[in-house]
């Protein structure tokens, strides 16, 4: 039996993008039973890929009780309705064979490691309190893509000045913003820019000298993805809801660090359930980015554990 039901989680604050602000994750929890054992999954349907969440139900409601996990593949598009069922599937198969998921995928035990910590957009002096109050923390990712951005990144260096920084536009820039805001990353020490231009118009970056490495995330979904990243980008950004699963994940990996692309490892804003598959493949990333359980104010009832600027592997009781 696949059954499938919506959720909903309070933000800590409101989350703030180039796109638009949310208080609550929408998500959609699939549970499937077979044979007295239940796996599960999350996804969260995404508007900016035509997702809503009556849309990715009935996709998931349309498949045949005994679909396998290979047959997924083909069944779904790339997308939420494919992540949630294809975990799921995976934590199935592996309560059913008394294993955990890393094991029947053939990977090593995962460890925990170093996540980054996401400051929504906002005024500059909030950006630069939120700067400071989280300046223990090892890595901030600042959400920006508005055509006045460098005083909000020159508030958050200084309020954080020895972290980490990575910037993520969210396609907010046109190329001119980019080009003025690339003659200050050196000098801001910033690590990575994420997503400056729409992905349907990124063909800007062809060419153009790259300060620092350029992380591919609206631009790449799955492995189709990876012919039209040549040229543009240093870095993709793999997220479970863009290559719907872990089964495709795990793949555009391999085929990213073989064409000698850099990894990160990102979320939707989900719950520690979204997060849990994505903790394999964020093994040894380049950066990784899993923090959403950090932005809610209520989570699944066995979340995953942080600490120390550190996401832990998922517990067995909460996945995997």
């Amino acid at each position: 039996m696949i059954k499938v039901t919506p959720d909903s989680f309070k933000l800590a604050e409101a989350f703030t993008i180039s796109r638009g602000s949310r208080t609550q994750s929408d998500v959609l929890t699939v549970r499937i039973t077979r044979d007295g054992v239940t796996g599960w999954g999350e996804c969260l349907p995404y508007k900016r890929y035509a997702e809503t969440l009556e849309s990715v139900t009935a996709q998931i409601n349309s498949l045949p009780e005994g679909i396998t996990r290979m047959e997924l593949q083909e069944a779904l598009p790339a997308g939420a309705a494919r992540n949630a069922v294809d975990c799921a599937l995976w934590d199935l198969e592996a309560k059913k064979a008394g294993k955990r998921v890393w094991e029947m995928a053939g990977l090593s035990a995962p460890k925990p490691e170093v996540t980054a910590y996401t400051l929504s957009l906002d005024t500059v002096e909030k950006m630069r309190e939120k700067a400071a109050k989280n300046a223990h923390r090892p890595v901030l990712k600042i959400k920006l893509g508005t055509p006045d951005d460098i005083p909000r990144l020159e508030a958050v260096r200084e309020g954080a000045p020895k972290a980490k920084i990575i910037l993520d536009a969210n396609e907010g820039w046109e190329m001119e913003t980019f080009l003025d805001i690339q003659k200050h990353l050196l000098r801001l020490n910033i690590a990575m820019v994420e997503q400056p231009l729409p992905a349907a118009a990124d063909e800007g970056l062809m060419g153009v000298e790259r300060l620092v490495p350029i992380c591919a995330d609206e631009a790449c979904h799955d492995r189709a993805s990876m012919a039209h990243l040549k040229g543009k980008y240093d870095m993709i950004n793999i997220k479970l809801d863009k290559t719907g699963g872990l089964t495709e994940a795990l793949s555009l990996r391999d085929v990213a660090l073989s064409e000698g692309y850099k990894v990160m490892v990102g979320c939707m804003l989900g719950s520690s359930l979204g997060m849990a598959p994505a903790t394999l493949v964020a093994q040894g990333a380049a950066i990784v980015d899993l923090d959403a359980p950090l932005l809610l104010a209520e989570d699944r009832e066995q979340p995953l554990y942080y600490e120390d600027g550190k996401v832990y592997p998922p517990e067995a009781v909460l996945w995997g």
